[in-house]
C-alpha cells in the first residue's frame, strides 16, 4: 500500500492498480441461475411481448416494494416518460412545466422535454441533496403541472413535505426512485408514493436488469393505461385502443432482473459493508466529508459519496479525481454541472440561480464499491486519498505540471 507521496503514480510510481476500479461495476449475482434461466427461454422462442419472465419478475417488484402494480420497462428514461403521459401531465398545456430538481442525472429532464414539458430547476437541500420543498413553492405558476421528486444516493426525499405542496396546488407528484431501490422513508417501501415511483435497472444499478426500468403505483387505472401504453396501445390480439411506444421489457432482461433480486440482500450486505470500512478510513482526512445514512431507514447502501472542501483539504475535487484516476481508481463526479448547466437547457435561457446545485456538482465525489470491491482495494484506494490530501502542496503543482 502507497504510503509515501512520491509512490504516487502522478509522481512517476506505478498505478496502485493494474485493472480500473469503477464506481457503477455490475454486479452479477447467480451466474448459473441467470444462464439457467437464459437457456429455458431460448428453449421457449418466447423472447419478448410480455413473457414468463417478465410477468414473474412484475410479481416479485410488487412483493419487493409492497405497491400494488410493478409495470417492467425497456428502461428508466422510457418509463418516466410513460408515466408522465399517463398521468396526462404531457398534453395538458403546450410547454407545460414540471419542477425538478437541477442536481440529477440529465435523463431526468430529458425525458421530461422529449416530451414538450418544460423543466423548472429547483435547487437542493445542502445535507441530503434532494429536491428542497421550501424552493418548490416559490416556482409553482399556473402553468405548472407536476413535481418529479429524485430520491439520491439510497436517500429518500422529502416525500410528506412534497406531497402536501402536490396536494395544496392540485399537482402531479411522481418519483424518479433510480437510486432508491430496497429503501425506505418513514418505514414505508419506496414504491408506492406519489401518483407512481419511477426504478431504474441500468447495469450500474445494484439490481440490475443488464438495461430496464419499472413503475411503481397503487393506482388500478394508472397500471391499466401504462400497461396499454408500453405496446403500442394493444389491448389484444389486432385490438388497437390508444396511443403508444415500444415501452416493453425483453425476457433476457428480466431474466438478469430476476437473479439480481434474488441476490438483493447480498448485495446490500456488500455495500454496507464497504460504506463502513470507507467512513471509518476516510474519517480525519481534511476537507473529506462522507455522507450518511439515516439508521432509522433501510437503504441500498449503492453509491459512497463523499464532499471535498477544497480550501480544507488543499487539493479541489477535480484534483482528487485525476489523483485516482492516475492509480486507476475511476471515481466519478456526478451530475456535474448540474442539468441547469447542459443543453438544451443552458441555451433556452439563463441558468437560475441555485447556490447549493452549483457548490455540490463541484464537490461530490463517489468512489468505487459493489461486488468487485473488497477491503484491501477500499484499504488502499482511502491510503491513496489521504497521501494526497496531506501532500497537497506537491500534488497540486505536480498536477500544474502534468497540465
Amino acid at each position: 500500500m502507497k504510503h509515501h507521496i512520491d509512490e504516487l503514480a502522478i509522481f512517476g510510481g506505478q498505478p496502485a492498480f493494474t485493472q480500473p476500479l469503477h464506481v457503477g461495476r455490475p454486479n452479477l449475482g447467480d451466474r448459473q441461475r441467470l444462464m439457467s434461466r437464459i437457456d429455458e427461454l431460448l428453449d421457449r422462442r418466447w423472447l419478448t411481448n410480455d413473457g414468463p419472465l417478465v410477468q414473474e419478475f412484475e410479481r416479485r417488484l410488487v412483493e419487493f416494494t409492497g405497491a400494488k402494480h410493478c409495470i417492467a420497462t425497456c428502461n428508466g428514461t422510457v418509463a418516466l416518460e410513460l408515466a408522465a403521459r399517463a398521468t396526462e401531465i404531457a398534453g395538458a398545456v403546450n410547454e407545460a412545466e414540471v419542477i425538478v430538481p437541477a442536481f440529477t442525472f440529465v435523463a431526468t429532464a430529458h425525458a421530461l422535454r422529449w416530451l414538450g414539458l418544460r423543466p423548472v430547476f429547483c435547487d437542493i437541500e445542502p445535507a441530503g441533496h434532494t429536491i428542497d420543498p421550501e424552493r418548490v413553492e416559490a416556482l409553482i405558476t399556473p402553468r405548472t403541472r407536476a413535481i418529479v421528486g429524485v430520491h439520491l444516493w439510497g436517500r429518500p426525499c422529502h416525500i410528506d413535505r412534497l406531497q402536501q405542496i402536490a396536494e395544496r396546488h392540485g399537482l402531479a407528484l411522481l418519483f424518479d426512485a433510480a437510486h432508491a431501490f430496497g429503501c425506505t422513508f418513514r418505514g414505508g417501501t419506496i414504491g408506492g408514493f406519489g401518483k407512481a415511483e419511477i426504478f431504474s435497472f441500468h447495469a450500474t444499478k445494484f439490481v440490475n436488469a443488464f438495461e430496464g426500468g419499472a413503475i411503481a403505483t397503487n393506482d388500478d387505472v394508472l397500471a391499466a393505461r401504462l400497461r396499454l401504453m408500453r405496446n403500442f396501445g394493444f389491448a389484444g390480439y389486432d385490438q388497437v385502443v390508444s396511443l403508444g411506444v415500444n415501452g416493453k421489457m425483453s425476457e433476457v432482461s428480466a431474466a438478469m432482473g430476476l437473479t439480481s433480486l434474488e441476490s438483493c440482500h447480498e448485495f446490500i450486505a456488500v455495500n454496507r459493508r464497504n460504506h463502513e470500512q470507507y467512513r471509518h478510513e476516510l474519517s480525519g482526512i481534511a476537507g473529506l466529508t462522507m455522507l450518511a445514512y439515516d439508521p432509522g431507514e433501510q437503504s441500498n447502501y449503492q453509491y459512497v459519496v463523499a464532499e471535498v472542501d477544497a480550501e480544507a483539504a488543499g487539493l479541489s475535487r477535480d484534483d482528487l479525481v485525476e489523483v485516482l484516476w492516475a492509480e486507476n481508481v475511476l471515481a466519478r463526479r456526478y451530475f456535474f454541472p448540474g442539468c441547469h448547466r447542459m443543453e438544451p437547457y443552458v441555451s433556452a435561457s439563463e441558468p437560475p440561480h441555485l447556490p447549493v446545485t452549483d457548490r455540490v456538482a463541484g464537490s461530490v465525489l463517489l468512489l468505487p464499491t459493489g461486488t468487485t470491491i473488497g477491503p484491501a482495494e477500499i484499504t488502499e484506494i482511502c491510503a491513496i486519498i489521504r497521501t494526497a490530501v496531506s501532500g497537497a502542496e506537491r500534488v497540486q503543482q505536480k498536477l500544474r505540471e502534468r497540465r
